[in-house]
């Protein structure tokens, strides 16, 4: 992969004029976009169909998680917008994750389309020990990403969307060719905003990160281009050099 094809921007406005503005402007910049719950609500199908007719790629990042047969439907149409990546909630479980697969796999081969990266939300960067204390789980995170990337590889997912700082444990325990993709990522000069496990652009691809998602270090800076510009060559400075 490319330095590019490795940077996602996070999507993150409330109406379709602002998202088109920030397609046209980083659509050379950026791999894909994010299309979060936001943007989704409010403008619905649509915004995916903008950016790909714009021949740009949809990170639909609606994180499904519901009874098997809800979560699977869902996925399926998420296959037939044609994005190229979507997720789901990790802890939905096993019997969840598997079914979504199931039903995505018919729909593609019957289609005749090229699969989504499916990828599965561990715990959410935003997370605390003291956060997940308070829904019960006493597990640290540095327990729960790695079994929960484990039920998503078992269930047959690509990859998952997980805090940089769990990078390692979860090559550990899922092999080099699983997916990670990984928000959280901050340059240096960055304020952290809200998140709380983070790491910068350089670091977390030497982990060993598949994609970044970022947002606000591009959209915020006084020149987005030129924030996405010192992103990539960061994010190529840190790639492995070609044999």
């Amino acid at each position: 992969m490319t330095a590019r094809e490795k940077l996602i921007f996070a999507l993150d406005v409330d109406d379709f004029e602002t998202a088109c503005q920030w397609v046209d402007q980083l659509h050379r910049d950026v791999g894909l976009f994010k299309v979060g719950k936001q943007l989704f609500t409010r403008c619905g199908p649509e915004v995916v169909r903008m950016i790909n007719t714009r021949g740009c790629k949809v990170f639909l990042d609606l994180k499904y998680h519901d009874i098997p047969n809800t979560v699977a439907k869902a996925s399926v149409e998420a296959c037939r917008l044609g994005v190229g990546m979507f997720n789901v909630h990790a802890l939905g479980g096993s019997e969840m994750m598997r079914q979504a697969v199931a039903e995505v796999n018919e729909y593609c081969r019957a289609a005749g389309v090229v699969r989504p990266i499916m990828l599965a939300v561990t715990i959410l960067t935003s997370s605390t020990e003291a956060t997940l204390r308070e829904i019960g789980i006493t597990d640290p995170v540095e327990v729960m990403v790695p079994r929960l990337a484990k039920l998503a590889k078992e269930a047959g997912f690509d990859g998952v969307v997980a805090s940089p700082r769990e990078i390692e444990l979860i090559r550990a325990a899922c092999g080099a060719d699983f997916a990670i993709v990984t928000p959280g990522v901050r340059p240096a000069t960055a304020a952290l905003d809200d998140q709380k496990r983070v790491m910068t652009p350089g670091a977390a691809i030497q982990a060993g990160a598949t994609a970044l998602v970022i947002g606000r270090p591009i959209s915020a800076a006084a020149d987005p281009q030129a924030a996405a510009a010192a992103i990539l060559a960061e994010i190529e400075a840190a790639l492995p050099a070609e044999c």
